[in-house]
């Protein structure tokens, strides 16, 4: 088995016992293609250049014939079994001309914070994550593939990073006396860098209702990296009345029921009935689903947590996530003593706006109509009050010395009878009150009057 399956080997055998992973996705190879400016491997007779001034360690997993090579001044070069470089003539691949050198990327763009970074080791079809819990929380355990070179920057200003465990290099840290002995090592030095603390603690997750993340304050540099590549600013939702669930960066379109649990509650067993029982059926297909424990709002005293889930539509269908949420609160409504559910309520986004090019057209048109009709309402009037308007009957002797003219019916007698001014149209239709978000509650307690109500 290779190194990629036992790490998902390893992954399957902690999503089995309810301990929650993360494996971290990039890497610093000399194959990956990412990782050099020209998004290729060099070939063979380029000239490679490293950084002088980026600490970096790179795996080599093959031979390379190069022309020229500029090494760091601090990293280093990690060669598997068969790999090395050699020495041949510059542009001999056809494919490769003797333009510029094959320029490793910087190492240190890797983000610990950022979302795209990390994979979940329980992932599974219908299933996602709130951005906030994309990145690895207080309870769990960090998986670094010892078959790939790699680098983590820990951001500064950032609260300090703390899980349950880290791997990396063969070794699992589960202290941080050990833990932070690695780090201040040459190996630690080349791998994580930045003035952000990393720690550990074996604390785990042994309430079966689950655990609260414990991102909330690494958040704001979460959305951060993850909307870099955006200008740090969140693209606009495609509905009215979007949601925005506690650890998302932006608003989507969709639904949000929160549970008040009691004892009994035990999230997994929800989380695979949502899976099992609803989200297989037809009508809710293309649909996501999130579901953790979230810190709740202070002003609710009953209890410092509840569960949320969040419905997100994936497919072109509108009007699904609404669906499940409903019968995600007729199902508490039904079973929530049995579910350790003791209340429910629910927010659901608006109707999808229109595609922005026919809102576009639709808005053009409009406008030209309607400023059309307000030059012919008003154009008549300002000009006869002006004096500019003027026509004679064909009665009427022209002026001594004027010129003589032609006989014009637009202007004749019965055309020039001023006519009364036509009364204002209304070309824009009232417009629909646009959809809100709404919300819902059901009290198992009172299911039956819910229920018929």
């Amino acid at each position: 088995m290779g190194a990629l399956g036992r790490v998902l080997l390893w992954l399957q055998l902690c999503a089995l016992t309810h301990a929650a992973s993360k494996l971290w996705v990039p890497n610093t190879d000399f194959e990956v293609a990412a990782n050099w400016s020209q998004n290729r491997t060099p070939c063979a007779g380029a000239a490679v250049e490293f950084p002088a001034d980026k600490m970096v360690s790179v795996l080599v997993g093959e031979g390379h014939a190069v022309s020229d090579m500029l090494l760091p001044l601090d990293g280093e070069l990690v060669l598997a079994s068969g790999a090395g470089f050699g020495v041949s003539d510059v542009g001999s691949h056809p494919d490769c001309g003797a333009g510029d050198p094959a320029v490793f990327r910087d190492s240190d763009r890797f983000s610990w914070h950022d979302p795209h970074l990390w994979r979940s080791g329980d992932e599974a079809p219908g299933l996602f994550s709130v951005d906030a819990e994309r990145v690895p929380c207080r309870h769990d355990d960090v998986f670094f593939p010892p078959s790939a070179s790699f680098r983590v920057g820990l951001r500064p200003g950032a609260s300090p990073v703390r899980v349950r465990s880290i791997s990396a290099l063969g070794r699992t840290f589960t202290r941080d006396e050990d833990l932070a002995a690695f780090l201040a090592s040459r190996a630690g030095r080349l791998r994580f860098h930045g003035p952000g603390a990393l720690s550990v603690g074996p604390e785990d997750c042994a309430d079966p209702s689950g655990c609260v993340c414990g991102n909330a304050e690494a958040q704001p540099w979460i959305c951060a990296d993850l909307l870099q590549s955006l200008g740090g600013r969140c693209p606009q939702a495609a509905c009215h009345g979007a949601l925005r669930p506690q650890g998302q960066c932006c608003d989507l379109c969709g639904a949000v029921v929160l549970l008040t649990h009691g004892p009994a509650f035990d999230l997994e067993r929800y989380r695979a009935r949502i899976l099992d029982t609803f989200l297989g059926l037809p009508q809710y297909h293309g649909l996501q689903v999130a579901v953790s424990k979230v810190p709740r709002s202070p002003l609710l005293r009953e209890a410092n947590t509840e569960i949320q889930v969040v419905l997100v539509e994936t497919g072109p269908e509108t009007g699904g996530a609404g669906r499940l949420a409903r019968a995600l609160l007729a199902d508490v409504a039904e079973h929530g003593e049995a579910l350790g559910v003791l209340e429910a309520t629910m927010r659901e986004s608006g109707a999808h706006v229109w595609d922005s090019s026919a809102a576009g057209l639709a808005g053009g048109v409009a406008a030209a109509l309607l400023l059309a009709l307000l030059v012919l309402l008003l154009a008549p009037p300002l000009l006869r009050r002006a004096g500019r308007l003027r026509w004679r009957r064909r009665q009427e002797a022209a002026p001594a010395g004027a010129p003589p003219g032609f006989h014009n019916p637009v202007f004749d007698v019965k055309a020039s009878e001023e006519l009364p001014l036509p009364r204002p149209l209304s070309l824009v239709p009232k417009a629909a009150a646009d959809s809100t978000s709404h919300s819902y509650f059901v009290n198992p307690l009172f299911a039956g009057a819910e229920a018929e109500a």
